[in-house]
């Protein structure tokens, strides 16, 4: 009994396809996770996803996709978080690989589906970003999820496409994302975020944190990226719905545009020319920036005082919570330094950890 959970976005939505995989089935048979590997330039410094060319110790599935074991490492400069998570959870995580294009990643999930004969073949996306039309302003990362979007709908099987926690990536406003979900598959509870929750207390994912925090009942206001935006934690958080494949690509102008792409670089393309930028290009820009960015020195006392001063700012626009990713970009620290910043904030405060965010109290304490 095989199962196929294309992780729509990389990085989160692993964990998340983990998640709903345990959740939904138990524990006994574990799916094949398809994702991108992916992530932030906290951990990988280089902009864009990477491909298997960029590791080392991969194993081959079919004649186009590799598994990702733990052994894996990526090849420096480059990071990724797919080895750890292989070390931590009992699923196997295939690469994605976009250098060919939505034609090349379909192939990979036929590959995948002729070799494992899974019982199901479900496309997953925490947030909702995969049913944007492209123009949206709030739109900050449409390219991966378009990506698998476009590839899974020209795939020679059933797959079904759920969306986790409408609108906690913050693409889409809450509202119209409601308006397009269909059943309901899911809700997550405390109990469902076990599996993971060694995984939460390092994986960098902010809308997959937000998630797990809703199953675990946490609600309010969370601030999160170098922007600050606001997302809101709701009853709605932990749920997982599905929604219809066509609709979605009818709607997608992304995915639509690029359903016979050969390469990346059309991608690129094509979502400069609907969007108006690449958020490849966005990745470049930062990295370039990060370089010439001194490196600061994480002093517990002016970082407590720095926080100090970003929570009394951050409470007067309602906020509630907030991420260590959040807390480490306000504080202008590298994302290197997120986990010791991380271990000297729970150790100086541990009853402001609401695992796995960080808690912003209503009212201001001596917390010396």
């Amino acid at each position: 009994m095989t199962r196929l959970i294309v992780a729509a976005g990389g990085g989160g939505d692993a964990v998340a396809a983990a998640m709903l995989d345990v959740a939904l089935y138990g524990d006994e048979d574990q799916a094949v996770i398809l994702t991108y590997a992916w992530d932030r330039l906290l951990v990988d410094p280089v902009p864009g996803p990477r491909g298997p060319s960029d590791f080392t110790g991969l194993e081959p599935l079919t004649a186009s996709v590799w598994s990702v074991p733990a052994e894996a490492r990526p090849i420096a400069p480059a990071g990724s978080i797919l080895p750890r998570l292989a070390a931590e959870l009992p699923h196997t995580f295939a690469l994605i690989d976009p250098r060919h294009g939505a034609e090349g990643i379909t192939r990979q999930v036929e590959e995948l589906v002729s070799h494992l004969e899974p019982t199901s073949i479900d496309l997953l996306d925490v947030g909702g970003d995969i049913l944007a039309r492209g123009d949206e302003p709030t739109l900050k990362s449409p390219l991966a999820d378009a990506l698998t979007l476009a590839a899974c709908c020209q795939v020679n099987a059933s797959v079904r496409l759920l969306v986790a926690g409408p609108s906690l990536d913050g693409e889409l406003p809450l509202d119209e994302v409601r308006s397009l979900l269909g059943p309901l598959v899911h809700t997550f509870t405390s109990r469902d975020t076990e599996p993971v929750s060694t995984v939460l207390e390092w994986h960098p994912s902010e809308a997959t944190g937000m998630l797990a925090a809703t199953a675990r009942g946490i609600r309010g206001v969370c601030e999160v990226r170098d922007a600050g935006l606001p997302i809101a934690l709701t009853e709605e958080g932990p749920t997982v719905h599905e929604v219809d494949m066509d609709e979605a690509l009818s709607r997608n102008q992304l995915a639509r545009a690029i359903l016979s792409t050969a390469t990346l670089d059309e991608v690129e393309t094509h979502s400069r020319e609907v969007c108006g930028y690449s958020e490849i290009d966005y990745e470049r820009n930062k990295a370039a920036w990060l370089k010439e960015q001194p490196a600061m020195k994480l002093d517990p006392y002016t970082v407590l005082s720095q926080l100090d001063e970003f929570e009394n700012e951050a409470r007067s626009r309602g906020v509630t919570h907030t991420t260590f990713r959040h807390i480490t970009e306000v504080l202008n620290l590298s994302g290197s330094q997120r986990d010791d910043l991380r271990q000297l904030l729970i150790a100086s405060r541990p009853e402001r950890y609401a695992a796995p965010l960080w808690r912003i109290p209503a009212e201001v304490s001596d917390p010396r």
